[in-house]
């Protein structure tokens, strides 16, 4: 027996049994179509993880400053330590082996935010140049904030993509006064929108630049007020050396630190790298769980499609008898079954793809979560559903072809 002739014999076989043949494959769909969706959702999430780092920066150590806010614990904190401070970013830079660049930064409590044709919610922060070059933000227009500016004490500020259209609508933004509490700053840049603005991982949500206003930390630190027991700055972003342990440098910080701060733990470290380790051990939990309810899907499959062709043998054995008595051998009969049971697990893997693909859509479009089906998750699954098809068809093909021909003739 040709391929070609096995494969119609198969091919004819399963449109005699249509819902017998459909109820067989139902395995291989579901578990071909929960392979692919599980593959895409995780594909997806790496993806978000890795964007939404490289917000943050993966070679970067995140330093924040934890007040208490009952004002009797913020003063007994005092008497221990001042709280995050310019000494600190100097003695990182310092003494933390690996340190390249320390960027300093002030949240500023606004009440007032206007300009001339009209007012905005800003968030607004002083920081240092440095930012720009540690962590990505894309300008639409002028540009970002200097040394000069820093040394100057300059009244000048970046603004986000929704704060311009708050405050100018379509109108020119670039040179335009901005004035924030009491103080009148001018417009000189306008950062581009972020894709990954209010995201999370692992509880850390990547910063939205949309609305935020950036102010020379030093002009910050000298005209703006602040309460006297707040921390001097509310965060430290260190960004550490091509090729330097990140990790590592992050614990040199903490007990750095932890010194300089009498123990008083007034301070938080967050590591983008550690945080990224942490979603990929977490995705792949998620993965082996989804792997194992997939696998027993298509274990379910195979066992139908056994179950199933064990039926067929019982049905053609007369045929089986004609077709030995015919001349054909026991590798014939073999293959005849053999491609039968391909072609019902090929047809579910090709049913399952398309469920697949449907569930990561709807995952995506429903519960908001970035998906991507990948060529590899497709070959993995049709490959795995194929390759379950012949296994489950192996046993009754052998068990057709071993059937004694004068048997199978009498066979009724």
């Amino acid at each position: 027996m040709e391929i070609g002739e096995a494969i119609q014999s198969a091919i004819e076989s399963l449109k005699a049994h249509r819902l017998r043949s459909a109820l067989a494959m139902l395995g291989i769909i579901f578990g071909v179509g929960a392979v692919i969706a599980m593959l895409s959702i995780g594909a997806g999430a790496e993806r978000q993880a890795l964007a939404l780092i490289d917000t943050m920066g993966i070679r970067n150590v995140i330093v924040r400053a934890k007040d208490p806010r009952r004002d009797n614990e913020l003063q007994e904190l005092r008497k221990k330590s001042l709280g995050l401070a310019p000494r600190d970013a100097e003695a990182i830079a310092g003494a933390v082996p690996g340190v390249e660049t320390v960027v300093q930064k002030i949240v500023i409590e606004p009440y007032e935010v206007h300009a001339i044709a009209g007012r905005s919610k800003a968030q607004v922060f002083g920081v240092s140049s440095q930012l720009a070059l540690i962590v990505p933000l894309a300008l639409a227009e002028g540009r970002f904030l200097d040394a000069s500016d820093e040394q100057t004490f300059a009244q000048v500020c970046v603004i986000g993509d929704d704060v311009r259209r708050d405050l100018f609508a379509f109108g020119p933004a670039l040179g335009q006064p901005v004035k924030v509490n009491e103080h009148w700053l001018m417009v000189v840049g306008v950062l581009a929108a972020r894709a990954t603005a209010g995201r999370e991982i692992e509880g850390m949500r990547a910063a939205d630049t949309a609305n935020v206003i950036f102010v020379p930390v030093t002009t910050t630190a000298r005209k703006f007020s602040i309460p006297p027991a707040k921390s001097p700055l509310d965060e430290l972003v260190v960004q550490i050396k091509q090729g330097a342990p990140v990790q590592e440098a992050a614990a040199a910080m903490d007990a750095l630190l932890d010194r300089l701060h009498g123990g008083s733990g007034d301070y938080a470290l967050l590591v983008p790298e550690a945080l990224l380790e942490q979603s990929r051990r977490t995705q792949r939990i998620f993965d082996i769980v989804m792997g194992c309810i997939a696998g027993i899907s298509l274990l379910v499959g195979g066992i139908g499609i056994m179950n199933i062709m064990l039926a067929t043998v019982i049905e053609r054995t007369r045929e089986i008898g004609i077709r030995r008595a015919l001349g054909a051998r026991q590798r014939d009969i073999r293959k005849q079954f053999l491609v039968e049971a391909f072609s019902i697990s090929a047809a579910g893997g090709l049913l399952g793809i398309g469920m697949g693909v449907a569930i990561a859509k709807g995952v995506a479009y429903s519960a908001g979560w970035q998906t991507a089906v990948t060529l590899f998750s497709i070959a993995l699954a049709a490959g795995v559903s194929l390759a379950v098809g012949l296994a489950s068809g192996l046993y009754p093909a052998v068990r057709a072809a071993r059937l004694d021909p004068i048997e199978a003739l009498r066979y009724e």
